[in-house]
């Protein structure tokens, strides 16, 4: 594909995901913000963690992105007895008694994890250099994985008996946590009324690996005015207790703010939230779009403000507010 100009191809980006947004409504009733943010995270060559009780079509969810995206898709269901080589592969004696690599479902361009806090912590960081490094490493040698390459974990919010939560460093991989409610009354009649005929619908594909990693590659070269760094770095610093930049509610309610990935990860969504938006460059209220999913996950609490009842929503509310 060639375009005359980043200018050309960020209109034709524009265009591909109201087509996409399209597409995807054929199968997904509602959830539109859910469906952005995680088309946000994948241009922006970022991960999402869904938080979000079973049923609301999660895994529908991302087959059907991932078939509008042409890319392949694979589910792994984390249970307690899962292994880190139920992930990444392993090696077999072969016939002619040479050892052979077997892939594991890691090697997929989409990644369902789904309820990734149900395996212990040596199985959750299977995954950990596969997000961050691209490859996986299987008895010494280095294996990459083929790009674009997406995980999406999943976490139920409620039922927390027998889980293993994840680790600040982990979630931290996370661009965004992305929270999935119920859907509306008419939401819901719509989709009874859908999944309870014998009629199905098959996506179109939309776009092409190929061209996912050329918009991925365009995202990052969007300018950036300095004012609207200046915020994201103010904003994500803002967060941390003990800094001149906290806020009092802050110094009184956090054990641990966002880190420099924070800071990273509201620009490059802006950058995204506004090219899919039509603009040319993100200003602080595409900032501001994305920064809830960001920080969510990359606070910490303190006793003192669950005794309050002083939620995450709040502390960030506080601070885009000032």
């Amino acid at each position: 594909m060639q375009y005359k100009s980043d200018v050309e191809a960020l209109d034709a980006l524009s265009v591909k995901y109201k087509d996409l947004k399209n597409e995807i409504s054929n199968i997904i009733v509602g959830q539109d913000e859910v469906v952005r943010k995680i088309l946000i995270s994948i241009f922006s060559k970022g991960h999402a963690l869904l938080v979000g009780v079973p049923g609301l079509a999660k895994t529908l969810m991302v087959n059907t992105i991932s078939k509008t995206l042409g890319l392949t898709y694979s589910r792994i269901q984390f249970t307690p007895d899962l292994m880190p080589s139920d992930i990444t592969g392993t090696e077999i004696l072969d016939e002619s008694r040479h050892f052979k690599f077997v892939r594991g479902p890691v090697f997929a361009n989409i990644i369902l994890a789904d309820e990734i806090n149900r395996t212990p912590p040596k199985t959750q960081s299977a995954l950990l250099e596969a997000m961050q490094e691209l490859s996986v490493t299987v008895a010494g040698q280095s294996h990459r994985l083929n790009e674009p390459f997406f995980v999406l974990a999943t976490q139920n919010p409620i039922e927390q008996e027998g889980t293993y939560p994840l680790p600040e460093a982990q979630l931290d991989r996370f661009m965004f946590n992305i929270w999935l409610d119920y859907p509306s009354f008419t939401e819901e009649v719509d989709v009874v009324k859908r999944t309870t005929t014998g009629s199905s619908y098959q996506p179109r594909v939309i776009l092409t690996g190929e061209e996912i990693v050329y918009f991925q590659n365009l995202i990052r070269r969007i300018p950036v005015a300095d004012n609207v760094y200046h915020y994201a770095v103010r904003l994500a610093a803002s967060t941390r207790p003990g800094t001149p930049e906290a806020t009092t509610e802050v110094n009184n309610y956090l054990t641990w703010g966002a880190g420099p990935r924070a800071s990273q990860y509201l620009i490059i969504g802006a950058k995204c939230h506004g090219a899919l938006k039509g603009k040319y460059s993100p200003d602080i209220e595409d900032v501001k779009a994305v920064a809830y999913d960001v920080l969510r996950h990359r606070i910490v609490r303190n006793y003192k403000a669950e005794a309050d009842g002083v939620g995450v929503e709040k502390i960030i509310e506080g601070l885009l507010q000032r």
